[in-house]
């Protein structure tokens, strides 16, 4: 028999242009996502994702972390307006502040990240130079859940790109991002089918 399921519904944590958030957004709109866009926050009162998000009617916020005493009680205005709009899942697309052991907590295995390497190689920011500098001749980009460490959340999905011999950070990175947008948005899409389980930090897909 047939029964009534709520939609998911996905918020976003932005510092930037919001590119990643964007493409999983309009996916959720044109319904090739089952779920519901929530809102966006961001850090950066100038970021270009507050214009990306009022061009797709998705409520957007500017979150000063200069007004509050701590990380954690930011995070705490940040939960807030995320429970406000009822989020399932949260996606970092390109937001640029560590999250606290609080927030982690709060959405434990329900917030995903995308980065630009195969985990566990490559860690932490400059990816991309690190693998040019290791001159490995495959990296990729990894679609996690977000745990109390730098990049060692539970994997869920990843893809691989070839790295040429005179390849420079710059189009790496390029070829790494095209990767990306497919990546995440596949991920969110396998999430809101609740088709993803976690065991002992391992992901499968049911």
């Amino acid at each position: 028999m047939a029964f009534w399921r709520r939609k998911k519904v996905v918020s976003f944590l932005v510092s930037g242009s919001g590119l990643l958030f964007s493409s999983v957004a309009k996916k959720i709109v044109n319904r090739e996502i089952k779920a519901r866009n929530g809102c966006v926050v961001t850090d950066n009162a100038s970021a270009q994702a507050l214009m990306r998000a009022n061009n797709i009617r998705v409520p957007a916020f500017f979150v000063d972390p200069g007004r509050y005493q701590s990380r954690e009680d930011h995070e705490k205005a940040i939960i807030a307006l995320f429970e406000k709009c009822g989020t399932d899942l949260v996606i970092t697309a390109g937001y640029l502040r560590l999250l606290s052991h609080h927030f982690v907590s709060y959405y434990r295995n329900r917030i995903i990240n995308i980065h630009p390497s195969l985990l566990p190689a490559f860690p932490g920011i400059h990816s991309q130079r690190k693998a040019l500098e290791y001159g490995v001749k495959i990296t990729g980009c990894t679609a996690h859940f977000i745990d109390e460490g730098i990049d060692t959340g539970p994997i869920i999905m990843q893809r691989a790109v070839m790295v040429h011999e005179h390849e420079t950070e710059e189009s790496l990175s390029l070829k790494i991002l095209k990767e990306e947008y497919g990546l995440i948005a596949e991920s969110v899409k396998l999430f809101c089918e609740d088709r993803l389980k976690i065991v002992a930090n391992k992901v499968s897909v049911r």
